[in-house]
């Protein structure tokens, strides 16, 4: 069981949010806007669904606001149907995006698969020159500093440095870090990886490598 956060403006996507998620036994705290939803306690929930358009702070702005201080995976709600919306999401921290109207079905795969990759255990490290990537804890460093990266950013980096040098198409890598299952598109990696690159850059790295026309490696 999980504690989940559903934050929606609309009551009857609350309601259907809470009625098939706790059917698969999981708990469910619901807020009708991000304002409501920076009240709680945040570090309790294991997932965030977030609707985008909100009055008050929408989703894109709670999200950008409160990603520094969890790390549960964050799930976008939204209608809208451009693939700049999605791009928005991700680069502000959110790890997936689930469009309106979605089906119970596609929910319940799209929760089940984030929380599954959260509670798979790991019993190892990785290091590379000036980088460790710790298994057990899922945290990438560089120069022994913490990089705040999402969940999702994490699993790639995680994904290509266990396979030095090989090259991995945006579909590969979007099947091994999000499953065969999966709703996201795989256009969308190179915005995980974007943002993941921006980062380890900041902090004095740069290991992933672009093979134009294949897809990205882990350089070292």
């Amino acid at each position: 069981m999980a504690n989940i956060l559903a934050i929606d403006d609309e009551p009857a996507i609350r309601s259907l949010l809470s009625a098939i998620l706790e059917k698969d036994g999981h708990s469910v705290c619901t807020a009708e806007s991000a304002d409501e939803a920076l009240k709680l306690d945040l570090s309790r929930f294991d997932l965030v669904l977030c609707d985008v358009m909100m009055p008050g702070t929408d989703g894109f702005a709670f999200v950008a606001s409160v990603r520094d201080n969890i790390d549960c995976p964050i799930v976008f709600l939204t209608a809208k149907s451009e693939e700049n919306d999605a791009v928005t999401g991700l680069s502000v921290g959110g790890d997936d995006y689930i469009r309106k109207p979605f089906g119970a079905a596609e929910l319940r795969a799209k929760v089940a698969a984030h929380l599954r990759r959260e509670r798979r255990e790991h019993h190892a490290a990785l290091s590379f020159e000036s980088i460790r990537i710790d298994l057990a804890a899922k945290q990438l460093y560089v120069q022994d500093v913490a990089v705040k990266l999402t969940k999702f950013e994490y699993e790639i980096c995680e994904h290509l440095a266990k396979h030095p040098g090989q090259v991995f198409s945006k579909a590969q890598i979007l099947e091994a870090v999000a499953g065969w299952d999966t709703q996201s598109d795989a256009a969308t990696v190179a915005v995980h990886v974007g943002n993941a690159r921006a980062k380890l850059k900041a902090a004095g790295a740069s290991p992933i490598e672009t093979v134009w026309g294949i897809g990205y490696k882990w350089t070292r």
